[in-house]
């Protein structure tokens, strides 16, 4: 097994929303505001080749929406999916899996795509099985109206007429090769793969901590729907990674790949911030 970060490019979000009820005198300690109060957020994938599969988590936001959209988000960087991917040596024409942690749109966009006239959207990985979960996807096809604005349907519905949506179940190393974790207070069944590589423990963390930033229990994030739920589940999760030294690969984190946790005085904190590439070969 190989696995490789894929940078698919940078935005920014509003701080508030990124840290719920934290005040913006402590988060911005870690997580320094513009003076429009966003933050800078990354948009980094996780690429694994194993033996014939080459599996792909998350896609980013993609190319296909209006300016007016990526108006909003500020995309800002020399990243892009295809340049990621080109960079380690593949084209997405190589990937055979693409593993959805959840369906919102800074997520799952780049699965699809315009066909060149811009006539119909498609796949933009038309080799690969797409995998979802069964509560989420319909979580995500009859949306509730916090969410609604996140799951576009441009971005879920072609994935189903495609015919390569796939269900992840309990047994998700027999379906994709790694262990997932199921966590439900961001949204419903969003998936975190947990992977043994070079004999560590690394989990890629989708929502569950997007920045070190995040690592204190009640700095959760405004957009999760169910925020008590997200500390409890944040809690066993900090506390099982620092009893086992597990890696935790960042998808949001803009300045940091990987990161490990300790157990303080204070609570589980951050014990050390890694280079992928200074810890894996």
């Amino acid at each position: 097994m190989k696995i490789y970060p894929i940078e698919t490019g940078k935005f920014k979000l509003d701080g508030g929303a990124m840290f719920g009820v934290v005040p913006k005198t402590i988060w911005q300690k870690t997580n320094p505001a513009d003076s429009n109060n966003l933050i800078d957020m990354s948009m980094r994938c996780m690429l694994i080749e194993d033996g014939e599969r080459l599996i792909l988590i998350d896609t980013g936001l993609g190319a296909k929406q209006s300016d007016k959209f990526f108006g909003y988000y500020y995309l800002f960087g020399d990243f892009s999916l295809d340049s990621s991917l080109k960079k380690h040596g593949f084209h997405r024409d190589d990937v055979t899996d693409v593993f959805l942690t959840h369906l919102h749109f800074d997520h799952c966009g780049g699965v699809i795509e315009w066909n060149s006239e811009k006539t119909l959207l498609q796949p933009a990985f038309k080799n690969a099985k797409f995998w979802s979960n069964d509560k989420h996807w319909q979580w995500a096809t009859e949306p509730n109206p916090r969410e609604k604005a996140s799951f576009l349907k441009e971005n879920i519905n072609p994935i189903k007429e495609s015919g390569q949506l796939n269900f992840i179940h309990r047994n998700a190393i027999d379906q994709i090769g790694f262990n997932v974790l199921f966590m439900d207070g961001h949204t419903e069944k969003q998936m975190l793969p947990k992977l043994n590589y070079q004999g560590k423990t690394i989990v890629f963390m989708a929502d569950l901590l997007p920045t070190v930033g995040h690592i204190p229990l009640p700095y959760v994030m405004g957009y999760d729907t169910r925020p008590l739920l997200t500390i409890k589940e944040k809690a066993a999760f900090l506390n099982e990674a620092a009893d086992h030294n597990y890696y935790l690969f960042l998808e949001h984190d803009a300045y940091n790949e990987i990161c490990t946790v300790e157990h303080t005085e204070k609570g589980v904190r951050l014990k050390n911030i890694h280079k992928f590439t200074d810890i894996f070969n």
